[in-house]
């Protein structure tokens, strides 16, 4: 452990905050959980908390992550940092954002910590945040959608097999616009990230589909 700190002028907290997002009902969702404490007591917020002075940010994000929902996410990524003076009434409080992604067979959650309840929104219909939470979700959603084009991070919010058409869909849910089936078919084909099972899926009285899987992770 380390020993006590004595600095000449005042210094910032640091905290972590979590948006974890998820497909659901065919909508983007994002999990919150309603705070038990003050500030902010019953409002909905984004999961997160303190650093602790010899842990890792990342560690933190985990930590926080499991104690007040109970999701181990497998993919977490720091996307930007919110400094604003007033944005705690506590003290000045720098915090640290992550995005995590988790597939839509991986959704229980479980309340704990210092949350009254956790549970998932559609990220068009969110009720009053805490904090400056909404800035941090608007520059989490960016992120996801810049991800979505240029990296294989998509392939977190999926079964670990799936349908050209279930990718598609997911993919339209981030960017929030239509994607042609032809197109995006033949872009993913040809970039290499997905490979087919040579299983078929069956959904109903539809057409059976192929099954396909990630090539690589993001």
């Amino acid at each position: 452990m380390s020993g006590p700190y004595v600095y000449e002028y005042p210094h910032p907290a640091a905290t972590v905050d979590i948006a974890i997002f998820t497909v659901r009902d065919d909508s983007l969702r994002i999990l919150l959980i309603r705070r038990a404490n003050p500030p902010f007591q019953g409002v909905w917020a984004l999961p997160g908390g303190f650093v602790g002075i010899d842990e890792s940010l990342k560690h933190a994000a985990w930590r926080e992550l499991r104690e007040e929902t109970g999701i181990n996410a497998a993919y977490l990524e720091q996307f930007y940092t919110f400094g604003h003076p007033k944005r705690d009434p506590r003290e000045r409080i720098i915090t640290v954002a992550y995005f995590a992604l988790l597939p839509s067979d991986k959704l229980d959650v479980e309340a704990g910590s210092d949350a009254q309840r956790a549970d998932w929104f559609n990220v068009d219909e969110l009720p009053e945040l805490a904090f400056d939470h909404p800035k941090i979700i608007s520059r989490a959603l960016s992120r996801l959608d810049e991800k979505v084009v240029h990296s294989s991070a998509v392939f977190q919010l999926l079964p670990k097999t799936f349908t050209l058409p279930e990718l598609q869909r997911v993919t339209e849910l981030i960017r929030r616009e239509s994607v042609d089936r032809r197109n995006f078919r033949k872009r993913m084909l040809s970039q290499g990230l997905i490979e087919a099972t040579g299983e078929l899926a069956r959904r109903g009285a539809h057409r059976p589909a192929k099954l396909y899987r990630a090539r690589v992770s993001a």
